[in-house]
């Protein structure tokens, strides 16, 4: 079984190319989702607790992870200690995840896979490609976020030309592309 990375840029399009993948009976695994779930672990709440201090926690103990956001979008620091918490068990949890999957390829899907050198536990990586100006303005209409706010989280990553160089494939994400066509050409490779 090959284990297949899918990246990109913010707003370059990776849910939408994952779901062609999903619709061809791809097994996929989508990191942030994963690591949302672990705001639901004691465990994981006392390591964000230790890191960011009682003030991005609610009354009821819950997380705030819109303030843990705007901290560690400003903090390049923060950021890292709060990724070293969730990276290690997201990839361990895609290991076990993909053990249990009965595909020639399985997917994971995280928009940081070269930032945090996770490519290092994969196969092939698949990154989706959009030019920043488009990006910018789907994410401005999907977020309802200022361009400044976008261009600070686009600043923790990557460019999308660099993760275009570093991938092994790369999926052009344009309106009018043939992205299925793209999408279905690689599955067939894959699958080989």
């Amino acid at each position: 079984m090959k284990l297949v990375g899918l990246t990109g840029g913010i707003g370059c399009g990776k849910t939408t190319v994952l779901e062609v993948f999903q619709q061809l009976g791809v097994p996929c695994f989508v990191a942030d989702r994963k690591a949302g779930a672990y705001y639901n672990e004691p465990g994981f709440l006392k390591e964000i607790r230790s890191l960011f201090g009682d003030s991005v926690f609610d009354a009821n103990g819950k997380a705030d992870k819109a303030a843990i956001a705007r901290i560690v979008f400003a903090d390049k620091e923060k950021l890292a200690k709060l990724n070293a918490l969730i990276h290690p068990r997201v990839i361990n949890d895609f290991k076990m995840w993909a053990q249990q999957q009965q595909a020639p390829y399985v997917i994971m899907e995280s928009a940081i896979i070269y930032e945090y050198d996770l490519q290092r536990h994969l196969d092939v990586v698949v990154t989706v490609y959009l030019e920043k100006e488009e990006r910018l303005r789907r994410l401005e209409l999907r977020d309802k976020v200022s361009r400044e706010v976008i261009e600070a989280r686009m600043r923790n990553q990557l460019s999308a030309e660099e993760k275009m160089d570093r991938a092994d494939y790369v999926i052009l994400n344009y309106e009018g592309n043939p992205r299925n066509r793209q999408v279905a050409t690689l599955d067939r490779w894959l699958k080989k």
